[in-house]
Order: C-alpha cells, then sequence, then structure tokens
C-alpha cells in the first residue's frame, strides 16, 4: 500500500483503491470533472494557490448535486504526488464541523483533482487584507475559536489513531462558511504525530510558509505540535491588527508581524497596534488576556507553550468575559412597556396571543417560508405585516445620530441604543416621552438573516420578545426595532454584578417562562431551535418576567425536514450541545442542553465555565462539577448559591438538579423534551407553592 509519508512514490499500476479509507471519499472518473468545471473554464476560478487553481462547480454524488471546489494540481506546481495522496488519506479519515471536508478526489493519468465542500465566504486572508471586511471583533473571537477548535481535534487524535500536524497553519488555510464559521483546510504539508507526548517531534525538511515558521522548527528541522501552535498565534496576531505575517508596510527591519507586535508590547504601545476598526470593542480585560494567549503560543521554547486545548479554552473564556462586558453596558431604564404588537399584529398573531396556543398558524407559516426565501434571494428583508416599517431618519432622530450616550450594548452584529417611541403610532418621540425601545443597528456585513425577521415576526409569545418593527434601508443599512426590558438579563442577576439577589421563587418562575418560550418554539410545525440559550439572552422585564431573546442564531426546521438539521456549530461555550459540536447534528435537544445549563447557573449562581471550583483544579465546566457532587442528595447544600441563604425548599431544589443534570446528559434522547421539562418545572412549583410564597 502507498504510504504518503514515505518517499511520496507509487508504481504505475497502482490505483486510488490501493489505499485503506476509514472514511467514504468518493472517486470521481476524469469526464465527471470536466463536466463540473466545463472543461476548466477561467470564469469558474475562484482561487489559486501553490497547488494550482481551484474552480467552482457541480458535482454529482449519489443522486445529489452538490456545490464544490476543486482543486487541480499544476503540473508546474512544487506540490506533487506525495502531497496529494497526504491530503486525500487524511482527510479521509478525519470529520470534524471546523475542518474542511473532502468529498473525493480524481487520479487520472497526469491529473491530480482534489474536491472539497464549498465554503461560500472564502478564505480569513480575503476578509482581514484584501476585502477589508468590517468583522466586529466577537466575529473575530468566534473565528478564532472555530480554527482553535478544528487544530485541537487534528493534535488531539479525536477519530483518528494519531494526531495530525498541520505545518501549514495560515489565514489562507482558514476558510469561512457562509455562517462564517472557520474550517482548516489544505493538508498536503500535514505529518502524522503521536498524540500522548507533546513534544515528541518528527525530523522532516522545513516546509511552510514564511511568517509562520516555528523559529524552533525552522533551526532544528523537528517538528512538532507546538509548531501548528506558533503558526496559530500568528495568525491571532493578523486578526487583532489587521496586518499580514509579513507586511512591508511596517518598519523596513520589522517587515515580519510578530517581532513589530512584540516590540510594540515591550514599548507600551499595545493599543496603537489594534487594527482601528476594533478599537472600541475590545474591553480592557479581554484584550490583556488576548495578548497573553498569543505571547503564550510565540514562545521560543516549543514546551513552554499552550497546547490547541488549552488555546481553546482561553479563547472561550475571552468571548465570555466581552460577552459580559457588552452586556454590563446596557444602561438601566425605568419607562413601562405595556402590552405591544395588538395595533400592528395580524389578526391570526393577535389570537395565538390571546389563547397562548402553542401552534403558529398556517397564516404566519406560510408568510414565514415566503419571506425567508425573499431574504434568501435578495439579501433584504420584506414587508411582515405584524411589523411597523420604520424610515431610517427617524431612527437616527431618536437616538440623537445613535449617540454613545444611548448605547445599550453592542455584539457581532451590531450596536444597541435606547430611544423613544409614541405609545400609540410607534412613531419616533422625543427622549423620555412615549415608551422606551431598543435599536439595533446591523453591521453592514451581517445583515440579519430571514430568522430574525420572519421568526420573530411569526413568533407572538408573551416569553419571546417582541420585534416591533425594521427598517431596511439599502444606503444606510437595516435596523430592528425590539421591545426595552427593564431589568436587563437573568446573567446581570446571577453573576453580573447586580446587588439585588434573585429569590427562589423568582428565580423557578424564570425559568418556567423560558421553557414555556421553548416548548412554543419546538411544538410549532416549522420547528424554531434557538441555538444560543444563555443567561444573557433571557430577559427580564420590570415584573422579572422571562422573554427569550436574540434570535440571530435560530434554526428553522421545516415540517418536510428531518428532526435533525445539519449545520456548523454556532452558540456559546459552556452551553453548545455536546453532541452537536461533534456532528454538527442541531435538534431542539440542543436547546434542552443550554436550558439544562443555564438551569444549574440558576441554582448555584456560577457560570457555565467557572475557573474558580476551589477543589476541582483551575478550569472545570459547571456542568461537570454538577454531576460530580449531585450523585449524592447530602450534598446539594454545596452547589447551592449562597445568596439564596437557604430560603429554598431542599425537596423542590434537589429536584430542579435533578432535572438540570437529565437535560445535560450526553445523549440527547435521554434528555426530556421542552413540553416535558415545562410539566416537570410547574410540577415542581406547584408542589413547593406555599414555601415559593414564602420565599419571594
Amino acid at each position: 500500500m502507498f504510504d504518503p509519508f514515505g518517499d511520496g512514490k507509487e508504481s504505475q499500476s497502482s490505483t486510488s483503491s490501493s489505499v485503506e479509507w476509514s472514511q467514504p471519499c468518493h472517486h470521481f472518473e476524469f469526464p465527471e470533472i470536466l463536466l463540473a468545471t466545463d472543461n476548466f473554464d477561467e470564469s469558474l476560478v475562484i482561487g489559486q494557490g501553490g497547488f494550482g487553481k481551484v474552480y467552482k462547480g457541480n458535482v454529482i454524488i449519489g443522486s445529489s448535486l452538490v456545490v464544490a471546489a476543486i482543486k487541480r494540481l499544476d503540473s508546474m506546481s512544487t506540490q506533487g504526488e506525495e502531497e496529494f495522496w497526504a491530503e486525500v488519506q487524511m482527510l479521509s479519515k478525519l470529520r470534524h464541523c471546523h475542518l474542511v471536508s473532502l468529498l473525493g478526489y480524481c487520479n487520472y493519468k497526469e491529473e491530480k483533482i482534489l474536491v472539497y465542500e464549498y465554503m461560500p465566504n472564502g478564505t480569513l486572508e480575503n476578509h482581514i487584507h484584501k476585502l477589508q471586511t468590517p468583522l466586529s471583533w466577537v466575529q473575530r473571537l468566534k473565528i478564532c475559536i472555530g480554527a482553535a477548535r478544528g487544530l485541537d481535534y487534528l493534535h488531539t487524535g479525536t477519530g483518528i489513531e494519531s494526531g495530525v500536524i498541520h505545518r501549514d497553519v495560515k489565514s489562507s488555510n482558514i476558510l469561512l462558511h457562509e455562517s462564517w464559521a472557520a474550517k482548516i483546510s489544505d493538508f498536503g504539508l500535514s505529518r502524522i504525530g503521536p498524540t500522548n507526548q507533546p513534544c515528541t517531534y518528527v525530523n522532516t525538511l522545513v516546509k511552510g510558509t514564511f511568517g509562520y515558521f516555528d523559529p524552533n522548527y525552522f533551526t532544528t528541522g523537528k517538528l512538532t505540535r507546538k509548531s501548528d501552535v506558533y503558526a496559530f498565534g500568528v495568525v491571532l496576531l493578523e486578526i487583532l491588527c489587521r496586518k499580514r505575517a509579513v507586511d512591508r508596510s511596517l518598519d523596513e527591519e520589522q517587515w515580519g508581524l510578530v517581532t513589530w507586535a512584540q516590540d510594540s508590547i515591550k514599548e507600551g504601545n499595545l493599543k496603537n497596534i489594534i487594527d482601528y476598526d476594533i478599537r472600541g470593542q475590545i474591553s480592557t480585560k479581554c484584550l490583556k488576556e488576548f495578548v497573553q494567549i498569543v505571547e503564550r503560543c510565540l514562545l521560543n521554547n516549543p514546551k513552554h507553550r499552550p497546547t490547541m486545548a488549552e488555546v481553546v479554552v482561553s479563547l472561550d473564556s475571552i468571548l465570555t468575559l466581552q460577552e459580559k462586558s457588552n452586556s454590563s453596558l446596557q444602561a438601566a431604564g425605568k419607562t413601562i412597556f405595556g402590552r405591544m404588537l395588538d395595533r400592528f399584529a395580524s389578526p391570526s398573531n393577535r389570537e395565538n396571543s390571546a389563547h397562548g396556543d402553542s401552534k403558529l398558524s398556517s397564516n404566519s407559516k406560510s408568510k414565514s417560508r415566503s419571506a425567508g426565501d425573499t431574504v434568501e434571494a435578495n439579501n433584504s428583508m420584506i414587508h411582515v405585516p405584524s411589523l411597523k416599517v420604520f424610515k431610517f431618519a427617524d431612527l437616527k432622530r431618536a437616538t440623537r445620530n445613535f449617540n454613545q450616550d444611548l448605547l445599550l450594548g453592542n455584539g457581532g452584529f451590531g450596536d444597541m441604543f435606547l430611544c423613544w417611541v409614541d405609545k400609540n403610532t410607534f412613531a419616533p418621540s422625543t427622549e423620555g416621552l412615549g415608551i422606551a425601545v431598543v435599536v439595533k443597528r446591523y453591521i453592514k456585513a451581517r445583515r440579519p438573516s430571514h430568522s430574525v425577521i420572519t421568526v420573530l415576526g411569526s413568533l407572538v409569545h408573551p416569553n419571546i420578545i417582541s420585534l416591533l418593527g425594521y427598517c431596511d434601508d439599502k444606503k444606510d443599512g437595516c435596523l430592528l426595532v425590539y421591545e426595552y426590558m427593564e431589568n436587563r438579563h437573568l446573567g446581570h442577576f446571577l453573576y453580573g454584578g447586580s446587588s439585588k439577589p434573585l429569590s427562589w421563587g423568582t428565580r423557578l418562575n424564570i425559568m418556567i417562562g423560558v421553557a414555556r418560550a421553548l416548548a412554543f418554539m419546538h411544538s410549532s410545525k416549522d420547528q424554531v431551535i434557538h441555538r444560543d440559550v444563555k443567561p444573557s439572552n433571557i430577559l427580564l422585564d420590570q415584573d422579572f418576567n422571562a422573554k427569550l431573546g436574540d434570535f440571530e442564531l435560530a434554526r428553522v426546521s421545516h415540517e418536510s425536514e428531518t428532526t435533525d438539521i445539519t449545520t456548523s456549530v454556532a452558540g456559546t461555550f459552556g452551553y453548545v450541545d455536546p453532541e452537536y459540536a461533534m456532528t454538527c447534528r442541531l435538534s431542539a435537544g440542543s436547546d434542552v442542553y443550554s436550558f439544562g445549563v443555564v438551569l444549574l447557573e440558576t441554582l448555584t449562581g456560577k457560570d457555565a465555565f467557572n475557573n474558580n471550583i476551589k477543589g476541582y483544579g483551575d478550569q472545570v465546566s459547571l456542568v461537570e462539577w454538577a454531576r460530580l457532587l449531585l450523585v449524592d442528595r447530602s450534598e446539594l447544600k454545596k452547589i447551592m448559591d449562597p445568596s439564596l441563604q437557604q430560603n429554598y425548599p431542599l425537596d423542590g431544589a434537589f429536584e430542579l438538579a435533578t432535572l438540570a443534570l437529565r437535560c445535560v446528559l450526553d445523549n440527547r434522547k435521554d434528555r426530556p423534551s421542552s413540553e416535558e421539562l415545562l410539566l416537570s418545572l410547574e410540577q415542581i412549583y406547584d408542589d413547593n407553592k406555599q414555601l415559593i410564597k414564602d420565599t419571594m
């Protein structure tokens, strides 16, 4: 059998079937490739590198027509047959949602062709350096985390016998899905390395890309997984500074980004090297921790660099800090927001709202589907009858030209501003008059998808945030107008610095409210999966009634589809369903898992990934910590939030903890449905009604 890590030679009689594949990999005939690329038409070229040209084309696999990226080896390329077979064998064994999937290959005479899944948003390099795409800081962090998870999978050998060293980590080898999820690509230079010894090296000729080379590997020829860590540190700097790894715009003696950045940091010029577009978005603490992980990745001694697993944990922690920082910027308001949307709701929406019906009307659903189709085709929002159409100039005036004094918070999709509208007509009003609303101004590169407009336009429920209207201005961008929630969000009261702890009864009522929202969404004919259930997305009105918000990541599963949706992993670390993270298959059970984590947070007052749980190591997830302790009911008091001061029913608390652990079971089939979840919570409330009243 041909060994892609040997001398790279293969007998003339050898064929592709001589390689043992651990995963199915389609063997394309050359005529199929010619048909897919229209005989390698130049108009279909979407990229070109050291290997050769890459074409966009449609290939047939089984009975499916699949859009693919078709990479053709150039006969003049420095990369040859060895790299070709290395990539085929490597990617046939590797399957992960943050690695680009190999659909198949073609080996015909002198032709060597690789067929990959098509990534609509191209390379990270293009967006950072060529297109100057306005990526927010949170977006960039999420891209970093996705790429880091892909590399961690390679290094730890999950699903394969031994780990893989990529050997060419760089921004042009990080591809972006249409959802902006990052995927590692180009495994032509990869090498196998043992997984159980982090510093075990492979002696090999030095290959890679200048600017990303690990200095230790460059001088010794000893390749380790820490060489990938170094290169990833360079990518992190690219993302932070928007400078190339070798940037001739820098001082002549410092064309290398690493040297320039390290010198700037030593001289105390850290803030000056950050990309201007994101300087106002990064909290001081997040910037400090991000730079620390970058500096550790770039240490000269490989043994002192972190593993990719450590990098993932650090980046996730930074993202959590940033999101908390964004949430803490929200200003408190005291205006009362009454029952809304009656004036603008369609008859079917009013009926559903009035009766608390858990089913969307067929009219609402048909509107949702057609609206989604229109958005996909035109990249603009369509008219939703239940929503008011605002003028950009009116909202600009109401927010005082989006004045920073009215800024409530910002995120990966855009900034949120407080303003006032007339309580009867929703016409923009003078500050302090009328009712307060939230205006979300979207980054132009992150226009709201149909899931935000049509889902929230159709999902009218007391426990789901109300979308009042929108503005879709081709020149000035998109704005959405939501109801304003006086008490911010659940996270603020659990661990966000609020001086007013929530009582046991209030916490249980909040959880029941969220469960009602999920049961309503999941039981709809066109099922809606939220995909990002967490305390900062559980908004609280003046009476502490819970409303589920932030539907940016929501997905709709139409009746004709299966119960699972195959999609790139998105969400927030600590709350993401592990089964979804491993398989990329999303279901309502993924929301249930996230809700179970929130239940544990509500019980304990600790966040999902707490680094300071005494006696359980430096870093332990809340789920694992609770599982360890709740084996014994007598240990319950050890996990309960001290701010409750033991004002809670023991039986009710234990039932709630047990329910939470059922929600976070590894196998989603063993978790309760959202309907079962709601019934259990209501039963706990009824069984402890008098005790709950005493604690309110």
